[in-house]
């Protein structure tokens, strides 16, 4: 009878156990890293070295994935309708997580319910002009008064876009927008003297800048550089309110449960701050970060705020 007793007993215990058991095999299949943009970008390059890294921590394949289009909101909505597992995540800079929400009248998702998983890294923005243009900021800022200046906008609603209308906003000028499909495209025509003036990552500035390809006259960023360190901030030339930074965020899926989201955010922040990722995020230019849920939603929060007060301001739209 004892045994019969241990035995009920010790079946109950495995029952009660089992959820978590199967919790604990996280990831049981292929992980994927969804990209809402196309494949090239600083995005793109941080995902898939996150899903190679992740993939060997973990054991089990990791994919990076680019899902492009309207402004990252297409990936983002296949992320959205995933099952809330861990299995699907996607890994953005602000639009699909925080500026979108602002920008667009109608989204098929709402960013405000995403499951923040880390906030990965941040990277300078910085105003780049081609090479013959000899001039600083002043003289930039003189030209577009007169209707001079044109931009180039590598896609709407990003954060060149938005970098470009706050600097229009506090200078009280206007620029001649020149819409581009993707960055490559734009950069191709700063290089060329086509166009005048681009925001951008020093990601992707700086070797151009450092060939002489492309001049950058500006930081950004609140505090300057230190690859940079003769380059002055946007701040310090006249406009001491203005920081445009581009961040890059992991988040999953509305109902993904609180401990997973956890559990994935030490495996992502042991990553990120490992020697090997950050010697490459490095050459990047980008500051590693690796966040926990907590500080990446507190932080996407106030950048959503930040951004929606100047897309408000500037009276940007997008359909």
């Amino acid at each position: 009878m004892i045994g019969i007793v241990r035995l009920a007993l010790l079946a109950v215990a495995l029952a009660i156990a089992a959820p978590a058991s199967a919790q604990d095999a996280y990831p049981i299949r292929t992980v994927r890293l969804v990209v809402p943009f196309p494949a090239g970008s600083g995005t793109d390059v941080l995902s898939r070295l996150l899903a190679d890294q992740l993939s060997r921590k973990w054991g089990r394949t990791v994919i990076s994935e680019n899902v492009p289009g309207a402004s990252g909101n297409i990936g983002a909505l296949d992320v959205w309708r995933s099952a809330p597992d861990g299995h699907t995540m996607m890994l953005a800079p602000p639009g699909p997580i925080a500026t979108n929400r602002s920008l667009f009248k109608e989204l098929n998702y709402d960013s405000t319910k995403w499951i923040p998983v880390s906030w990965l890294t941040t990277v300078p923005y910085v105003l780049t002009v081609r090479a013959t243009f000899k001039g600083d900021l002043a003289d930039l800022i003189a030209l577009a008064r007169a209707g001079k200046i044109t931009a180039a906008l590598p896609g709407p609603g990003g954060t060149a876009h938005l970098s470009a209308a706050h600097l229009q906003a506090l200078a009280g000028v206007k620029m001649v927008y020149v819409p581009y499909k993707g960055l490559g495209p734009a950069m191709n025509d700063i290089v060329a003297g086509h166009v005048d003036v681009m925001f951008d990552t020093l990601t992707t500035s700086l070797p151009l800048h450092q060939q002489g390809r492309i001049r950058i006259i500006a930081v950004a960023s609140p505090k300057r550089v230190a690859v940079l360190p003769d380059i002055p901030t946007v701040a310090e030339s006249g406009y001491p309110t203005y920081r445009s930074i581009t961040w890059f965020g992991l988040v999953a899926p509305p109902g993904t449960p609180t401990s997973l989201a956890d559990r994935i955010s030490r495996d992502v922040g042991e990553v990120i701050k490992s020697p090997v990722v950050i010697e490459r995020l490095n050459t990047m230019q980008m500051e590693p970060v690796g966040s926990t849920p907590e500080e990446a939603a507190a932080f996407f929060a106030d950048e959503a705020r930040y951004w929606g007060r100047i897309i408000k301001d500037a009276n940007i739209a997008l359909q």
